[in-house]
Parts: structure tokens; C-alpha cells; sequence
């Protein structure tokens, strides 16, 4: 098995509709410019409350990008 060596990157994704979307959202910009991510981990979800209901969330993740050999 190859050994594989890992820096992180920390990013917050934001959507109206959910955590899953703001998630997708944050992964899908990272990939515009790092390649070789391998990997996520959720470090915060947060929303915003308006008129007693939840209008926005946002989540932290920290993304794991593989180091070229």
C-alpha cells in the first residue's frame, strides 16, 4: 500500500437549503484550484436564524489534499 502524506485546507460553504448543499458547495470551489483532495472532516455547522426559522447555514470542513510523490 502506498504511504500518502496530507495537508489540510480549511474552508466554510454556505446554502439556504441545507448542510449536505453547503458541504458540496465548499468542496466543488476548493476543486477549482486544489487537486489531489482526498478526503473531508466537518469542524463546525452553524445557520442563521431569520422570523424563527433556519434561512442559512454554513459548515466548516477541513479538506485533506494528498501531496504529489
Amino acid at each position: 500500500m502506498t504511504e500518502h502524506v496530507y495537508h489540510k485546507i480549511e474552508l466554510t460553504g454556505s446554502s439556504t437549503v441545507g448542510i449536505q448543499e453547503a458541504i458540496e458547495n465548499a468542496i466543488s470551489k476548493a476543486a477549482e484550484t486544489n487537486a489531489n483532495m482526498r478526503w473531508f472532516e466537518v469542524v463546525e455547522t452553524r445557520g442563521q436564524i431569520t422570523h424563527n426559522k433556519v434561512a442559512h447555514w454554513q459548515v466548516t470542513i477541513k479538506i485533506g489534499v494528498a501531496l504529489a510523490d
